[in-house]
């Protein structure tokens, strides 16, 4: 097996793509989560 580094350095861009569109959809997720729990959650009562 051969190891091509310039391969895998070329290939650290797209990698690195991946990861922040990963975090920005995980982000948006925790978002509308957020904002669905203030619209729908009911007033405690004590």
């Amino acid at each position: 097996m051969e190891f091509n580094l310039m391969a895998f350095v070329d290939n650290l861009y797209y990698m690195g793509v991946g990861m922040l569109s990963i975090l920005i959809v995980i982000g948006i997720i925790i978002a509308v989560t957020m904002v669905l729990n203030k619209i729908t959650g009911g007033k405690k009562k004590k």
